[in-house]
């Protein structure tokens, strides 16, 4: 009678190092799931990865899958951003040409007064912020919903993992 206990607790040991085995990598799925986004196009497909940003062309190349990084256009979005601060400054010109300048600066200090928002004041932080975030990676934390499902997936694995050792232990002492 002594020697099968050392033996149902080997044997449950070994089942909850299994499951503990299947566990883990489940965890790694869930964790990694939606990592990358793949769209087709002609000759492969293009593999966005969702944490870093990068964006690569996928191809067959007879021997197997290549991917390469596909270059930035920093060009085109400054020029972008240079035809919208332009827009914008036309656009500021256009309206003081309508109002007189001494109807603008009445209204200006009561608007500040009241709390009411006014013309905002040019900033003089130094470099573009468009400058400043092209090089920059932002990682966005899970959500209070992710980390919610993230913990009642591990609390169902361990239930069952728990009820399936009451089980064997109940098998194997016949109760």
């Amino acid at each position: 009678m002594y020697a099968a206990i050392p033996f149902r607790l080997l044997r449950i040991s070994a089942i909850t190092a299994m499951l503990f085995c299947l566990v883990v990598p489940a965890l790694a799925q869930e964790a990694e799931k939606g990592r990358y986004t793949l769209v087709p196009m002609s000759g492969g497909f293009v593999r966005l990865d969702t944490l870093t940003g990068v964006v690569s062309h996928c191809e067959n190349k007879g021997s197997g899958w290549a991917c390469y990084v596909l270059p930035e256009e920093h060009a085109a979005l400054d020029k972008e951003i240079g035809r919208l601060q332009a827009e914008n400054e036309k656009l500021k010109a256009q309206l003081a040409a309508r109002e007189p300048a001494d109807k603008i600066q009445k209204e200006l200090p009561q608007q500040q007064g009241s709390g009411e928002p006014g013309p905002a004041a040019p900033k003089a932080d130094g470099p573009k912020s468009a400058d400043v975030n092209r090089n920059s990676i932002e990682i966005p934390l899970p959500s209070d919903r992710d980390m919610g499902r993230l913990m009642s997936f591990v609390e169902r694995a361990w239930r069952r993992l728990i009820e399936m050792a009451s089980r064997v232990q109940r098998d194997t002492s016949g109760i």
